[in-house]
């Protein structure tokens, strides 16, 4: 266990014995209010104190890590490292999709940018382009 956490459970320890005593103490003089709000915070201390202290497991676990300093912490499941490196290959899929996707979207904004604008139908243009004016040429006679 961590110095911290030994302080804070021996602060949370004190705090609750102090509001026990001050319980009996408000309710021999014959205060209810102020014996409850003691009796209260002797609850939350006695709370804390039960969330600080250390569990039996943790004390073990505690002692192997002492004991295998190299060793890690906690050792993954199996089941958990299939998953997590399933996931993984999906997100990669996933991935590699939506390059393709943004790959296709460039290859289709060049696609317009090279080209210009799309003209429309049935607009007559004032001048006619180089094609229209050579075919224009040969069909109308000249005088």
């Amino acid at each position: 266990m961590i110095w911290r956490s030994k302080l804070w459970t021996a602060v949370a320890a004190i705090f609750t014995v102090v509001n026990i005593a001050g319980a009996v103490i408000a309710a021999t003089q014959g205060e209810a209010i102020h014996a409850g709000v003691h009796a209260l915070l002797s609850l939350a201390g006695a709370y804390l104190v039960w969330q600080l202290a250390p569990r039996r497991s943790d004390v073990g676990a505690e002692r192997e890590v002492e004991r295998r300093p190299d060793a890690p912490a906690s050792s993954t499941p199996p089941e958990l490292t299939n998953r997590l490196t399933h996931l993984e290959q999906a997100v990669d899929a996933v991935a590699i999709e939506v390059e393709r996707i943004g790959e296709g979207q460039r290859f289709i904004t060049r696609s317009f940018v090279e080209k210009g604008p799309a003209p429309t139908r049935g607009a007559s243009s004032e001048e006619p382009s180089d094609g229209e004016a050579s075919v224009a040429s040969k069909t109308e006679p000249r005088d």
